[in-house]
């Protein structure tokens, strides 16, 4: 039996406007190896660019690793380390009696790629000098910048409620 690769990833979301274009990018690292990876959509927000920074690392895994996820996303982290989300999804996906948790669609697909990787979310300070958190953020904000984004549809529907 293999012993799990040890990944590291670093993650940012960007918006230009909130809702607005938005960017999202994702760096691995494997020992010497690295990869970027980044894109966006045309309407969306900055959360949802965060979310997807990191469903696209874990799901860019081609084997079930051991995961260092770095975000500077509060939202990401806190939700996933204090386990707000298992939380929401065991309540029917509501934050409360009557309200909705958000991006569904996103943490769902974080859910799966968690049940396939082990993920340590940490949280690094974002705009402080760390270079990896910095070319996220240039990655990010580039990709948002691009005239040909798609549409984020999930967002762009009249309610996330509805869909779930």
């Amino acid at each position: 039996m293999s012993e799990k690769s040890h990944i590291i990833i670093y993650t940012d979301g960007a918006c230009h406007g909130n809702p607005g274009p938005g960017g999202y990018a994702a760096i691995l690292i494997s020992g010497k190896n690295q990869k970027e990876l980044s894109g966006g959509f045309n309407k969306t927000t900055n959360n949802r660019m965060e979310l997807m920074a990191a469903i696209k690392g874990l799901d860019s895994l081609k084997k079930p690793s051991d995961v260092t996820l770095y975000s500077d996303s509060q939202y990401l982290v806190r939700s996933m380390n204090q386990g707000w989300v298992q939380k929401w999804q065991a309540n029917g996906w509501k934050r409360n009696k009557k309200d909705p948790a958000l991006n569904i669609d996103l943490w769902k697909q974080i859910l799966d790629l968690c049940a396939k990787h082990d993920v340590n979310f940490e949280w690094t300070k974002g705009h402080a000098g760390h270079p990896e958190n910095e070319r996220c953020d240039l990655l990010a904000n580039q990709a948002a910048e691009r005239s040909d984004l798609p549409e984020d549809k999930i967002y762009s529907s009249p309610t996330q409620a509805d869909l779930f």
